[in-house]
Order: structure tokens, then C-alpha cells, then sequence
């Protein structure tokens, strides 16, 4: 296995979600299925990671047990300092409302409402005070600022796609979760979308977690981890393609 801690690859840096021995595991006896193997795995603050692998490796698993969305079979999940398994229903709904952001490839997006109040929606719903400011910005940055009196029929895919990705960002969340953004736009669309993804994290700080199968979507990202039979077969930082593309090919006895 090829792994680099990228803790230790920058001294002093802060991990944004751990995971310690992290097990999933689907039914019982013979017909159990093992989705994750004993994880281990940190993510830093302030980084754009993409999590690749096989169909069927555990990559969406993975990242569905690091935002809180699905509870493991054993080991521990610790995401913005807090360990989530000691959480009980309401109080991880809670925590992921303020602290986790969501970007999936089903924009979500309520048909009835315009862009405008479906970004701020979840902020309405948590009883959470709008920083106008903030929000500015964001449409700004993601290039949306004349579309908010939109319905979504009324926007292209990655128009829709963005208008997500300012939902999750207005919260200003300690992660962003993003699984298969681009899965349902054309290649234009996806280049943009994750450019968008990729300033939030040069330019805000913001730290992303994307979940990808696509080589040209992974290039967008800082570091990349392997997933193979759930287990980290790679975390690479910085990799070059075709050192990506090597790790990827390759087979593992």
C-alpha cells in the first residue's frame, strides 16, 4: 500500500475529518458485505481531496461515514475536532447543519423556489442569521449574481450545480462534502463547476472532500485517495497525472 500521512507532509497543519479504524459493514454472516476495512485516514484543513476507486471500492461510503450521513460498524469518525459517533440523532443532525455542507450530483434544488431562497433555505430553517456580506461574495465568486431571481428550470445544469455549491458554502461549514458533482453535467459545465471548487479552497480557504470516478475532475484537487476493496490503497498529495494514473492501473495482488 502507498500512503501518505498528510499530516505529518505539513507540520502543524490542523485535520479538517479523521477517520481511525473505520469498519463498514452491510449484513451479517456470509452474506455480509465489507464496504470499508480498518481506515485510517486524515484530511487537512484548507485542501481540495478527491477520493477515486474502482466502482464498488467503498469511496462513497467512505465519505458518507466522514459527513455524519451513515453510522460505522466499528472505529471512529472525528470531523471539525468532534468524534461523531458519540452523537445521538438530533445532535448530528445539528452538527452537520453547522458545520458540514453537501454538493451532490442530483442538484436538489426545490423547483418552486428561485435561486435566491434555495441557497439561504437551510440557513432559514436553522433560524440562522444571514451575512449578507458573505453571501455576496459566494454568488459572486460561483459567477451567479444575475441568476438569483431564477427558478432552477430556468438555469442551465451547471448553472443549478452552482447555485448548490453557494447553498453549502453561505453556512461558511468546516467541510464541504461533494459526491459525483459533475456526474450529470456536459464537460463544459464540469470544468467550470470544479474550478468554482477550487477557488473556494485557494481563494476561501474553504476545505472540500469530492468523491469522483472522472481522471480530468481529480486533476482539480490538491491531494487524492485511493480506495480499493475498502481500504486506502493511496493517499497522494499533489500527485502528478501520471503518477495518479499509474496508482489507479495498477493491480493489487
Amino acid at each position: 500500500m502507498t500512503t501518505t500521512q498528510l499530516d505529518q507532509h505539513q507540520p502543524g497543519s490542523v485535520v479538517a475529518a479523521r477517520a481511525t479504524g473505520l469498519t463498514k459493514t452491510y449484513g451479517h454472516g456470509e452474506s455480509a458485505v465489507h464496504a470499508l476495512r480498518d481506515v485510517d485516514l486524515a484530511l487537512l484543513e484548507g485542501r481540495f481531496t478527491a477520493i477515486m476507486g474502482p466502482s464498488g471500492s467503498g469511496k462513497s461510503t467512505l465519505m458518507h461515514c466522514l459527513a455524519g450521513l451513515d453510522a460505522a460498524t466499528a472505529g471512529t469518525v472525528e470531523v471539525a475536532g468532534r468524534e461523531l459517533s458519540g452523537l445521538d440523532d438530533t445532535a448530528l443532525t445539528l452538527f452537520r447543519r453547522e458545520h458540514i455542507g453537501f454538493v451532490f450530483q442530483a442538484f436538489n434544488l426545490l423547483p418552486m423556489l428561485t435561486a435566491r431562497q434555495n441557497i439561504l433555505l437551510p440557513l432559514e430553517l436553522s433560524g440562522v442569521k444571514v451575512d449578507r456580506d458573505h453571501f455576496d461574495e459566494v454568488t459572486a465568486m460561483l459567477g451567479i449574481t444575475d441568476r438569483l431571481g431564477h427558478l432552477p428550470s430556468e438555469l442551465s445544469g451547471g448553472q443549478q450545480q452552482r447555485v448548490a455549491i453557494a447553498r453549502a458554502l453561505v453556512a461558511q461549514p468546516d467541510v464541504v462534502f461533494a459526491d459525483e458533482p459533475t456526474g450529470n453535467l456536459d464537460s463544459d459545465s464540469s470544468a467550470e463547476v470544479l474550478g468554482h471548487l477550487r477557488r473556494s479552497v485557494k481563494e476561501r480557504g474553504m476545505t472540500v472532500v469530492m468523491v469522483t470516478h472522472e481522471l480530468e475532475a481529480a486533476a482539480y484537487a490538491d491531494d487524492v485517495v485511493v480506495i480499493r476493496d475498502g481500504r486506502v490503497d493511496a493517499h497522494l498529495i499533489e500527485p502528478s497525472q501520471d503518477q495518479l494514473v499509474a496508482v489507479l492501473r495498477r493491480k493489487v495482488a
